[in-house]
Order: C-alpha cells, then structure tokens, then sequence
C-alpha cells in the first residue's frame, strides 16, 4: 500500500515507475531530522472527527469545549505531535475536521487525540487511519504562523 501512495506522488511529479533517480538537492540531514524514509514521506495519522454523542445546547459548556478543543489543537502542533488541522465543509457524514499526527500508530494517536477536551466530552468521535505523506509536511506550519494575519 505504501508503495502505491509513494508511486501516485512521484508520478505527479514527473518521476517514471521504471526509472529511479538520485535526487540532486537531496540534504541527508534535513531528511533525517523530518524523519523521512528515501522516498521523502513518513508515516503519520489520520484523524477524522465527526459529530459526536453529546448533543448538549448549553452555549457556556460548547463554548468551554471548542476553547479547550482550540488550546489543545495549538499544544500538540508546539508539540510537533500536529502537522494538519483544519474544519471540514458540510457533508452528509457528519465529519466536522481532520487532523494528521506525527504519530507512528494508531495507539499513539488515540492517546493525542484523547487528550483534547472536546473528544473527551463527546463532542466529536474520532476516526482513525495509517496515513503516508511528504515528511516535510511538519515544516509549513511555520510559514503558516508569518503568513495568518490573525488566529483564531
């Protein structure tokens, strides 16, 4: 399976399945740092949340739960634990957001996922899959901090 998400994103980039190159602006420690494998990618989590079971309208208690949830969300991207967050548009499967984690298993995710309050309340349920992507994914979030002329 891994090979076929790696194949898909060379392919996109121009890389043949038949030919393999060494990169020229390859930097082994930067690589190493990311944690990338040779192909450039990494395994994380991928965390879906959806519409929980806790249906309370109680605006001081929701309004608790998305600070804490909005608080955890910036801790664990300090952390290094939280590359990706973000809200998902309205769907007919009730996923509210996702987030990718620096976590090499689904254990190690739930326990960063349980850590936010929000989940802990039933706010959201979480989903949780393997997922294979650029390990340079953790090195935009401080682009992202220059360029948000506001946070939320």
């Amino acid at each position: 399976m891994k090979y076929l998400y790696t194949l898909a994103i060379l392919c996109c980039l121009g890389f043949t399945a038949n030919a393999q190159t060494t990169n020229s602006n390859y930097n082994k420690a930067l690589a190493d740092s990311l944690g990338a494998d040779n192909y450039g990618m990494k395994q994380y989590v991928l965390v879906i949340l959806k519409t929980g079971s806790n249906t309370t309208t109680d605006k001081e208690k929701l309004n608790q739960y998305f600070r804490g949830h909005m608080e955890n969300i910036g801790r664990l991207a300090k952390e290094g634990k939280l590359v990706v967050a973000g809200p998902l548009g309205k769907n007919d499967k009730s996923y509210r957001g996702i987030f990718i984690l620096d976590a090499k298993t689904i254990e190690e995710a739930q326990k960063l996922v349980e850590t936010d309050p929000a989940v802990k309340a039933k706010i959201f349920d979480v989903e949780l899959y393997p997922w294979y992507g650029s390990a340079a994914l953790p090195v935009y979030l401080d682009t992202h901090s220059k360029i948000s002329k506001e946070n939320p």
